[in-house]
């Protein structure tokens, strides 16, 4: 075998073992981008079931239906901060508002959108039964053409019991802040067990009628 022969194999045989060393990185690439995507995922449900167990620990023992949602308020104003909180509860003339705002920490606080929530669309949001935002992404349920809601960002949660609309919560606060998707994420989760306790707040009202 000549010279120039035997250097023609071995470039070959370079070539291919670079070709194979490159599709081997590739395939280590794409593993380890599939791991890191693994345990971001692993550690976000780890957050997310840590915050609902602190979440449910500190409704528990909680029988008075306004020190349950001052609870919850203050769960949910930890784990978002910024964002302020507010829950409508339906009652059979309409909707009753809870807003725990009126401490020393919101003294400084101006109006929120609750001023301008009217009973229609509470009641619009109620039967809706489904998270409704307001912002750039508009539900249907919130519409921007209501008056004195433009400078706010706004999200509601539903509170359900089997299907049936107990209310929703509330959580907003003032442009240009906003209610970020993931945030809505973080603590759409803990809803179904706060209608529980909710629920649980008014079965003993409910027995004594």
């Amino acid at each position: 075998m000549s010279q120039t022969e035997r250097h023609r194999r071995l470039r070959l045989l370079l070539n291919r073992l670079n070709k194979q060393r490159k599709q081997q990185a590739r395939k280590i690439d794409i593993l380890c981008n599939d791991l890191i995507a693994a345990q971001r995922v692993f550690i976000q449900q780890l957050y997310t079931v840590s915050f609902a167990a602190e979440f449910y620990k500190s409704l528990l023992g909680s029988a008075d239906l306004k020190h349950l949602l001052a609870q919850a308020d203050q769960q949910i104003r930890q784990e978002l901060p910024g964002v302020r909180v507010a829950f409508y509860l339906r009652q059979s003339d309409g909707c009753e508002l809870y807003s725990f705002e009126d401490d020393e920490t919101f003294a400084y606080e101006q109006e929120g959108p609750q001023e301008y929530l009217t009973s229609e669309l509470v009641d619009e949001i109620c039967k809706s039964n489904r998270i409704c935002t307001l912002g750039k992404r508009s539900s249907l349920a919130l519409r921007e053409n209501i008056p004195g809601l433009a400078g706010f960002s706004i999200a509601t949660l539903p509170l359900s019991d089997l299907g049936r609309s107990l209310g929703f919560t509330l959580l907003w606060c003032r442009s240009p802040l906003a209610v970020s998707e993931e945030e809505i994420r973080r603590i759409e989760p803990v809803m179904c067990g706060l209608s529980q306790a909710i629920r649980g707040t008014r079965v003993p009202l409910a027995s004594e009628e």
